[in-house]
């Protein structure tokens, strides 16, 4: 395979490039500027990149011969993948090679802080020896809370099981069958777990839902001299609320390696006695660099083999006369996927993908897979793509299922109805696309709907009288939410109606708290695509 070149932008560890140097022709192109790079790009067959190359339609543009671009990292937010999927480059990144290092730096970060080892460490090397201001807390016995319990969240969870603490653990989008494969106790509000635990490790995806999760609200809920841990995402934790609860005692410490602006500027924080704060080296470790380089060089060998990619990040090349077909479908069914997480808070049991009319004599496989992979999204990020999303809902316990309908629907030709299903409840999502290549919903949960997919869109449910819509349009005025489109619903059956709003701009948890206390409306979600 010394026939084909990859060309590698960015630093990669020793052991990646060897990898690399084995199988293929290697040239260093980490010195290139920018121009250099799109000058030699269509030589290459393969590139790797950090996350400072960006690697955008220009690039793939004169990459005559690119076939795969590796990202020796996780973030993929300096790739356009819609372009790679359009000159059929296969994307690949390495979204677990550090899991065991973030978890092992959590840990440390526990017990450092449970013990002051910073403080103490700083005292006697400038020459004092005071042991009275650094009495410490034991870990046994104690409550660990654990905010996420997804790969990183599950392994800390095994670790602090081996101090003999009892480790609770609060997340709504896993079976009880990992709760109980972890040996943690599922809480099923994030609420009981602040008001128990002694200490509180956080681990989850920062999202549109887990932003400001912890803020003055939920710091009055803890216990009294709790210790905080987060090695997840900056902004989970209100930076201004932990600096008062810190002053006022409530808690006792906070370890972070996360800041809500990196690099952080809040010296205030960092500078506080009973705060430890690292650079966000959770994954910074010898093994973690050197997984994350042998990791891709063997994406991207498989890849120009063409092997099982088993990290790619975007779809498979496809000609293109099957993508002019079928891509509007993968496209609106990921975003009919989105809405199930956004709007429930169960774990999944089954999917079921019902395919009527045309669309039944298609191969719905891929089409599947992007359900699956809207429906992962909102709470796993760029950590679920077109690959894994399968094996992800598999290991998290969802049987999936597709059923082809020959008969056309309620007269529609093509349409797609997406049953999910939890312990305690449902939720049906069904539509088409367009003749302009849109996606539709045009049904929600038994409503009756007609409307294209917005960035940001308010779903209202609300008793089905008079005055309802007067009263949320005067409120959305006050908060400032511009409306854009809107589509109602109605049951007569219950008298209850399901409103849909295309808005602006994304709004606050304070506004949809004040839309739900507006009389006759049950529910205010806000959904992103």
């Amino acid at each position: 395979m010394k026939d084909y070149k990859v060309i590698v932008s960015e630093t990669m560890s020793d052991e990646g490039l060897a990898v690399l140097q084995e199988t293929l022709t290697v040239v260093d192109g980490t010195k290139m500027t920018r121009q250099e790079l799109l000058d030699v790009i269509d030589d290459f067959d393969a590139l790797v990149v950090r996350s400072a190359t960006q690697v955008n339609e220009e690039l793939f543009r004169k990459a005559g011969k690119l076939k795969v671009v590796g990202r020796a990292g996780n973030g993929i937010d300096n790739i356009d993948l819609d372009a790679a999927t359009e000159y059929g480059v296969v994307v690949a990144n390495t979204p677990e090679s550090n899991t065991v290092s973030a978890a092992e730096h959590a840990v440390a970060l526990l017990l450092t802080s449970a013990r002051n080892i910073p403080a103490a460490d700083r005292q006697l090397k400038s020459g004092e020896w005071d042991r009275s201001f650094f009495k410490g807390t034991e870990i046994f016995g104690k409550t660990i809370g654990v905010i996420g319990l997804g790969k990183i969240g599950s392994l800390v969870a095994q670790r602090m099981k081996a101090f003999q603490t009892r480790v609770i653990a609060y997340d709504p989008y896993i079976t009880d069958e990992r709760f109980k494969q972890f040996g943690a106790e599922k809480v099923d509000a994030l609420e009981d777990l602040l008001r128990e635990s002694d200490i509180i490790t956080i681990h989850t995806p920062k999202t549109q839902e887990t932003t400001g999760m912890i803020a003055e609200k939920e710091f009055e809920m803890m216990k009294d001299g709790v210790r905080l841990v987060n090695d997840a995402r900056g902004g989970i934790i209100s930076e201004e609320a932990l600096l008062t609860y810190l002053d006022n005692g409530k808690v006792r410490s906070a370890a972070l390696d996360v800041f809500a602006k990196e690099p952080s500027d809040n010296h205030e924080l960092m500078g506080r006695p009973n705060v430890i704060c690292t650079p966000h080296i959770g994954a910074d470790t010898d093994e973690a660099q050197e997984n994350v380089g042998v990791t891709i060089a063997n994406q991207v060998i498989a890849a120009l083999k063409g092997d099982v990619v088993a990290n790619a990040v975007n779809l498979p090349a496809l000609n293109r006369e099957n993508m002019a077909e079928i891509k509007p479908y993968i496209q609106a069914l990921e975003s009919f996927g989105k809405i199930y997480f956004q709007l429930k808070h169960e774990p999944i049991d089954t999917i079921t993908v019902q395919y009527y009319g045309r669309l039944a004599e298609f191969e719905t496989q891929m089409l599947t897979i992007a359900v699956l992979k809207g429906v992962l999204e909102p709470i796993l990020l760029d950590k679920v793509n077109y690959v894994n999303a399968k094996t992800i809902a598999e290991q998290r316990g969802i049987t999936v299922s597709e059923k082809p309908i020959p008969d056309s629907y309620n007269g529609y030709q093509e349409f797609v109805k997406i049953i999910i299903k939890s312990k305690n409840d449902s939720l049906s999502i069904a539509g088409n696309v367009d003749a302009k290549g849109e996606g539709r919903f045009l049904e929600i949960d038994g409503y009756t709907m007609d409307f294209a997919p917005s960035k940001y869109m308010l779903f209202i449910k609300n008793l089905d009288v008079p005055g309802v819509v007067g009263k949320l349009g005067t409120l959305l005025g006050q908060e400032k939410i511009n409306i854009a489109t809107m589509q109602v619903g109605r049951d007569e059956k219950t008298n209850k109606a399901l409103m849909v709003l295309g808005i602006d701009d994304a709004c606050s948890k304070e506004s949809l708290e004040k839309i739900t206390e507006l009389e006759n409306i049950t529910m205010a979600k806000l959904v992103i695509m």
